[in-house]
């Protein structure tokens, strides 16, 4: 079957949908939660990366320990509500900052988690990762590891040929380590949520890794975000539709920070997924991202409204 191409109405109008409905907003509640993009440099090229990383890609750069550490004084001096730091990328290994940005996090007495594919990178960071365990220990620090899914081939279909032991022996180490692991993988398959979660829970048993599958915080499973299928627009009529809060929605309580190659500064901008898109930018500072966020995207209707999907738990 062919893929149901995106209506090139949609999406266009960040106040009005193309039938002319209003289209949904999300307020900011609360900054629970900051990532920080370290920059778009991937060791792989994944068929459906959220941002599009790859060895080659580098329209965001890495940032760098001091800019990080001017965000989290920002979150004390004015007294957010900032719980979790998370780092994602790209590959966040491959910021040669990471341990240092961790390093503040944690001594700040915030947590911090990283978002990895647990290859090499990661492994030539290991004395750094195993000086920050021994120093701040394994509470404040997770490290989610990448397995799109718990049978090597589709995670390979996913992240190409011979990625899945690199990935599988960095899960392994990470855990027997010590360190708080977690899993991310993706619903692209025809399993059910329980399928896939069995799934996963007999590969963590053969590996012997503490992960509980059942836990929708430990094992993360994201919907599939393919470019080709058509959504729904988000009017403001969903909310009650749908029996769904917009507090709920991961721009409610989240901002991330990243830097475009050339800026002399870093921005925040809504989410996660969409660091490319203009309309998306809040400002250079927290302060100045606080206001509402207009679900005017694809992603915002496939991931996190509909496919009620989060970066962080």
């Amino acid at each position: 079957m062919l893929p149901v191409l995106l209506d090139p109405a949609k999406f266009k109008d960040a106040w009005i949908t193309a039938k002319g409905e209003t289209r949904a907003h999300v307020e900011l509640k609360a900054l629970e939660t900051l990532w920080f993009n370290t920059g778009t440099l991937c060791n792989l090229t994944c068929r459906n990366c959220y941002i599009e990383s790859s060895p080659r890609n580098d329209r965001l750069v890495y940032l760098e320990a001091a800019e990080v550490a001017g965000y989290l004084d920002e979150i004390e001096r004015d007294g957010h509500a900032t719980k979790l730091i998370g780092f994602t990328g790209g590959e966040p290994f491959m910021n040669p900052d990471l341990p240092a940005m961790l390093d503040d996090v944690l001594g700040r007495g915030l947590k911090a988690m990283v978002l990895t594919n647990a290859m090499q990178p990661m492994h030539k960071m290991k004395p750094a990762l195993l000086d920050l365990l021994v120093r701040h220990g394994r509470d404040n620090l997770t490290i989610r590891v990448s397995v799109d899914h718990h049978e090597r081939d589709l995670h390979e279909e996913e992240r190409g040929l011979r990625s899945w032991k690199p990935t599988i022996d960095g899960l392994v180490w990470l855990a027997e380590a010590g360190f708080d692991v977690h899993v991310a993988g993706r619903h692209f398959s025809n399993e059910t949520d329980e399928e896939v979660r069995a799934g996963y829970a007999r590969l963590f048993a053969r590996l012997g890794v503490p992960i509980d599958a059942l836990d929708p915080a430990t094992l993360v499973l994201f919907p599939e975000m393919d470019p080709t299928v058509d959504v729904p627009e988000i009017t403001t009529a969903c909310w009650g539709i749908l029996k769904k809060s917009p507090d709920s929605v991961m721009c409610a309580s989240a901002r991330m920070v990243m830097k475009r190659k050339g800026a002399e500064r870093p921005a925040v901008v809504a989410c996660t997924l969409l660091p490319y898109d203009p309309q998306f930018e809040m400002g250079e500072t927290l302060a100045e991202s606080v206001g509402a966020v207009r679900l005017n995207h694809p992603h915002c209707a496939k991931f996190c409204v509909l496919g009620g999907a989060a970066c962080s738990a």
